[in-house]
């Protein structure tokens, strides 16, 4: 099998292609989590602490000048970007937790009882017991 075959029948399985689309969904879900949080979220919270606007809050280390650009340590991105890992983790546990549920519930499904087996097979199983008790 050639190189470009081997990687043709890798690349279109099932779990390839699931986890494809996994990947994408999960990049937007995550800028919409992102606009949730910086748009939504943090101005209400900034309003409440003052009117802070935590994308300025940050410290200067070292000021700007001609010859270097400023150092600065943006702890106010920070927060924000905890809040949206919270968030989005968060959805992730209730996705999960939605998905074992359900698969608890199909496990606890009685599986249906063997079918009877014919009556012409019954009768000669009942015939063999017999013939071989002494």
């Amino acid at each position: 099998m050639s190189m470009l075959q081997e990687f043709k029948a890798f690349a279109m399985r099932g779990n390839v292609v699931d986890m494809a689309v996994g990947i994408i969904i999960g990049a937007a879900f995550g800028k919409i989590v992102s606009s949730f949080v910086n748009d939504v979220i943090m101005p209400p919270i900034g309003v409440l602490l003052g009117g802070v606007n935590f994308r300025d809050l940050a410290i200067i280390i070292q000021q700007a000048t001609e010859t270097q650009t400023e150092v600065v340590i943006k702890y106010g991105m920070f927060v924000q970007t905890i809040i949206d890992f919270v968030i989005i983790a968060f959805a992730v546990f209730i996705g999960v937790k939605a998905m074992n549920s359900m698969k608890k519930k199909e496990e606890a499904k009685p599986e249906p009882a063997p079918a009877a087996p014919p009556a012409d097979i019954a009768l000669l199983t009942e015939i063999r017991d017999l013939l071989k008790k002494p």
